[in-house]
């Protein structure tokens, strides 16, 4: 299927032909149609199946149609500084024809520029789970105005031991909002993360407790 065939608006369109991609993998020709329609999401996925793609094109969809909030109406969190960096740049790759702000925060550098950031504005937050409770323990950051959340790498987060940061980051958001999880695997405790959050979630998955699950991508 072509990125065109998905509703995407011209400029992200535009901006997904000049990253050289026109069609679109498996876990994006299923899970953005989803997404672009509201719905809460789950896709299991493997890294290099095109799943950052899958998650942020109907998230800048949805902020470029909107208006510019100081504090964060997309918010997604994953496991690593590596995979954070990654998901930030691809945001503004395929952003660069929409007017929004993106930035990033994780550990192991200064809070300072962070803050800088987060105080002048941002439609899309990155974050490792860690940092972003630093931040709102402090004050620098609001998640009350977030529209949609990303968990990516969910299994890694449990594996690593976030969960229960997570589960704080989840108690903080409106809830009235959009939940795309994704994850290469879906172990137990993820799945009851997923039922208590999840509303009628879009995917396939044997013995699925409510909804449809994806299955993983080839």
């Amino acid at each position: 299927m072509k990125f065109a065939d998905l509703g995407l608006r011209p400029e992200i369109l535009r901006a997904v032909a000049r990253a050289g991609y026109e069609t679109a993998t498996p876990i994006q020709a299923r899970a953005i149609p989803a997404a672009l329609d509201g719905q809460d999401l789950i896709a299991c996925a493997q890294t290099g199946t095109g799943k950052t793609a899958a998650f942020l094109l109907p998230i800048l969809q949805r902020l470029g149609s909107g208006r510019p909030c100081r504090p964060p109406r997309a918010l997604v969190v994953t496991p690593t500084r590596e995979l954070a960096a990654q998901i930030t740049q691809a945001a503004r790759q395929y952003g660069c024809y929409l007017r929004l702000r993106s930035t990033v925060v994780f550990g192991g550098v200064g809070m300072e520029p962070q803050e800088r950031r987060l105080r002048n504005g941002v439609d899309l937050l990155v974050a490792t789970p860690g940092r972003l409770l630093d931040h709102l323990g402090r004050g620098h950051a609001r998640l009350d105005r977030v529209e949609t959340v990303v968990l990516d790498e969910a299994d890694r987060m449990l594996d690593m031991g976030f969960l229960p940061d997570v589960r704080r980051i989840l108690e903080a958001l409106p809830e009235s909002r959009q939940n795309l999880f994704f994850s290469a695997t879906m172990p137990d405790e993820i799945e009851r993360l997923i039922r208590r959050t999840a509303r009628n979630p879009t995917g396939r998955r044997r013995s699925a407790p409510s909804g449809r699950w994806f299955t993983r991508s080839p």
